[in-house]
């Protein structure tokens, strides 16, 4: 398997679905589905929808059933982004190498935009209902991205997060405890709900949500130390965001050699739980290996 020429078709893919779900750019309020769209279409590498549709690959999904969940986590993900960069945020004027939202269209449509791709997700999701007779999965597919999107999920880690810039120390429970929700949720929402979707056993789903959450967690400590070893250019964003801001890190508490341990510690604990099941997605194993281990 070549895996680059097999990454660049998948994204092509999921590039496809996203044009499909998001909005016409029409009527009074055309200028909120402007920043939405230039919002998700600003580029990405589209982790979280492709680990949806590779986890329910591996389960022996078929179908387009998770199609409008994988546009909907892009766009939750996408709506965390446009907030995290507006001024009271982090106040970052660059994502992936372009402007930010709020730097194109203004603050207040910056803020809009985050908030009508929050709903449009939900809806977009909602689709799936209309598509398969498999409602009880579909419902509890729908759970699962609503919960690890909410207070109990991504925006409680994100809460967790901001209360703590500027604290003069941040325990390392703490700490954990933002990277496993502020990241890890949305990747645990992409495994899970790939897994209930194609039917896998509880058993199966809670086994794919601990390995999400090992891989979220090494994801953010990867996010770490880019954000001190890389470039503008090749990070598309700025660098240096986590001491402008003062933000507990892994590499400022624990160091940078023990920070990359611990990311490879725990890519290789996700890896043994991934291999235990008797269903295997290579393509599934090398996205993961990618995704902590990538450049940018």
């Amino acid at each position: 398997m070549d895996f680059q020429t097999e990454l660049t078709g998948r994204t092509a893919e999921i590039e496809a679905i996203l044009k499909q779900y998001l909005p016409a750019e029409e009527g009074y309020q055309k200028t909120v589905l402007e920043a939405m769209n230039y919002s998700v279409l600003a580029g990405g590498k589209r982790l979280r929808p492709m680990l949806m549709i590779e986890t329910y690959r591996l389960f022996g999904g078929k179908g387009k059933v998770v199609e409008p969940f994988a546009a909907a986590i892009e766009m939750i993900h996408t709506y965390s982004l446009v907030h995290d960069d507006l001024p009271a945020m982090d106040n970052d004027e660059y994502r992936r190498g372009k402007k930010t939202t709020h730097a194109v269209y203004g603050e207040a449509m910056g803020i809009l935009a985050g908030d009508a791709l929050l709903n449009y997700a939900y809806e977009t999701a909602a689709r799936a209902f209309s598509m398969d007779a498999g409602g009880a999965d579909i419902g509890r597919a729908f759970q699962v991205l609503a919960g690890k999107a909410g207070i109990y999920g991504m925006v409680g880690g994100q809460t967790a997060d901001v209360e703590s810039e500027g604290e003069a120390s941040v325990s390392m429970d703490k700490l954990s405890f933002i990277y496993r929700l502020k990241t890890g949720a949305l990747i645990e929402a992409a495994m899970v709900t790939g897994a209930v979707l194609a039917g896998a056993s509880r058993e199966e789903q809670q086994l794919v949500e601990q390995t999400a959450a090992d891989i979220g967690m090494a994801f953010q400590i990867q996010d770490d130390i880019l954000d001190v070893t890389s470039t503008l250019e090749v990070l598309g964003k700025p660098i240096g965001s986590d001491e402008k801001n003062q933000k507990a890190t892994y590499v400022a508490l624990m160091g940078m050699d023990r920070a990359k341990e611990k990311a490879g510690e725990l890519f290789a604990e996700a890896m043994a739980r991934l291999d235990s099941l008797s269903v295997k997605n290579p393509f599934l194993t090398e996205l993961l290996r990618a995704l902590v281990h990538r450049e940018k």
